[in-house]
């Protein structure tokens, strides 16, 4: 059993609770017919998958981590990577959630929950949680006050002592997305001068990093110089040998560019340290705002039917086969029509979910870019539809 079979989250609401509108007059129901969910149809049931993490954190000399070889004097940061395997579980869609207006007519919103929770398994023998994040996805319609498009949301909230509302949009094309870089190095809060360290540098030996030395990572590939410079390296690799036919991109930030607006990131007092105005306060590690591109890709597959010799059997479980080290691959149950006396190969199309999120941490003068990406396949057995056998 892989960590992908293992790592499973849940997340379940009352099979009789039904979002709606509560009557002003005694037995009078209102009803509103549930709004389109748009791009958001695509999450439904289990998922499950891998990828990178990275996070520079703060290393106070009260409560220093204990390294191989011992961090320099004065060091404030380490720079932690993590081989991910995550559960992605979203609940059934809520229906129709009335916001009342003041300034423009009702609005009705539709919105999915959601349970994320991601294991650091850069030693598989010894996986460690590192993130679990109940949320919802949310669609909202078309508004005059203000005057936005259909927009998306993701509310979600961190163990660690932050909330997000992050607000975008979403559009589809043919083929396969085109995943842009995305850079770990800190630079100066003021000026945004770039202020790289030597843990970003994979074969330098002794920094204060975790794991400190890459060179098995390295070897196998899943811990690269490249992947260093560019987290998005990691997704990139997984859809280099895959033919994606259609790929809807959903991209959502805190502080959205105009014309959107809305949206933000807010703390617990121990992240913000005092209460000092910027820039004399010193945050622990403050969340200053969260960028993410969400790639909801489909994949269209081929694979090889073994012979099966008599009708009526159990359905075969044919697990995809992975172009590249740790990629997720979904199972298929597969049930013949007809009996198959040779091997046969048949094709059709399954859906994969990529993300590439940036959160921007604040402390000690510097904003520090904390990058996750993340591939995710249906965690339960595909079924494949009967026309391909057509």
């Amino acid at each position: 059993m892989t960590n992908q079979d293992k790592l499973r989250s849940s997340i379940s609401i009352s099979e009789d609770f039904v979002f709606g509108e509560v009557s002003p007059k005694p037995n009078q129901l209102v009803t509103v017919p549930p709004p389109s969910l748009g791009p958001l149809a695509a999450f439904v049931g289990e998922w499950s998958g891998s990828g990178f993490n990275t996070i520079f954190r703060p290393d106070s000399p009260t409560t220093p981590t204990v390294l191989p070889i011992p961090a320099p004097p004065g060091n404030d940061n380490i720079l932690e990577l993590n081989l991910t395997s995550e559960s992605l579980s979203f609940s059934p869609s809520l229906g129709s959630i009335p916001n009342r207006g003041m300034v423009q007519a009702d609005a009705f919103l539709n919105g999915i929950p959601y349970l994320q929770s991601i294991q650091d398994v850069t030693n598989p023998a010894q996986p460690v949680g590192i993130h679990v994040e109940p949320g919802l996805w949310v669609i909202v319609p078309p508004t005059t006050n203000p005057a936005e498009g259909q927009t998306l949301v993701r509310m979600a909230s961190i163990p660690h002592g932050t909330t997000i509302q992050a607000q975008g949009t979403s559009t589809s094309f043919s083929g396969p997305p085109t995943i842009p870089p995305v850079s770990i190095t800190p630079f100066f809060t003021v000026g945004g001068a770039p202020n790289p360290f030597a843990s970003q540098t994979l074969l330098t030996q002794g920094t204060p990093r975790i794991p400190q030395d890459l060179t098995t990572f390295n070897a196998a590939g899943t811990i690269t110089q490249n992947i260093l410079d560019d987290p998005n390296t990691v997704l990139r690799n997984v859809i280099n040998g895959q033919n994606i036919t259609a790929t809807t991109e959903i991209s959502i930030a805190t502080n959205p560019a105009s014309p959107l607006f809305g949206g933000g990131a807010d703390n617990i007092a121990f992240l913000l340290g005092n209460n000092n105005p910027f820039p004399t306060n010193v945050p622990n590690a403050q969340t200053l705002n969260m960028t993410a591109t969400f790639w909801i890709e489909t994949v269209e597959v081929t694979i090889l039917v073994p012979i099966f010799p008599v009708l009526g059997q159990p359905p075969l479980t044919i697990r995809g086969i992975p172009k590249v080290l740790g990629q997720p691959v979904p199972k298929f149950s597969v049930t013949p029509p007809t009996v198959i006396r040779e091997p046969r190969r048949i094709t059709f199309t399954f859906t994969q979910i990529q993300y590439s999120q940036t959160v921007m941490l604040n402390f000690n003068t510097l904003t520090w870019p904390h990058v996750s990406v993340a591939t995710l396949v249906p965690a339960d057995t595909i079924v494949v539809p009967p026309t391909v056998w057509d």
